[in-house]
């Protein structure tokens, strides 16, 4: 069995063709998506700024193979982004990933304070 390693992807694009209807949701919906929305879920969470409606980012959690590498994980992520934004009918463009392997991360711990 091979070595499991969980990663955080932030991905993010441009909205691109929106219909009247879908910009009409994503306005609407902007509270929700906000920064106090963004977590890292497996289900991915959306975060976007409601003017000028241009930009968009989706957080993701993914547990893959540590031999599969961040490049895979971002693929992983950027297909769910894919899936998810195609079954809301938004349109968008510019996909791109940054990924962090929690597994490997350093943690810089600050030595404890004289008294």
């Amino acid at each position: 069995m091979s070595e499991q390693h969980t990663y955080r992807v932030i991905v993010r694009g441009t909205w691109d063709g929106l219909t009247d209807e879908a910009r009409a949701r994503l306005l609407a919906e902007a509270a929700d998506h906000g920064m106090a929305s963004m977590r890292f879920t497996e289900e991915g969470s959306l975060s976007y700024e409601p003017a000028p409606l241009k930009h968009f980012s989706m957080r993701y959690v993914v547990v893959s193979d540590a031999a599969d590498g961040e490049e895979m994980a971002g693929a992983i992520a950027e297909d769910r982004a894919e899936g998810t934004l195609r079954d809301l009918r938004y349109g968008f463009r510019d996909l791109k990933s940054t990924v962090t392997d929690l597994d490997t991360m350093k943690i810089n711990r600050k030595p404890a304070s004289r008294r």
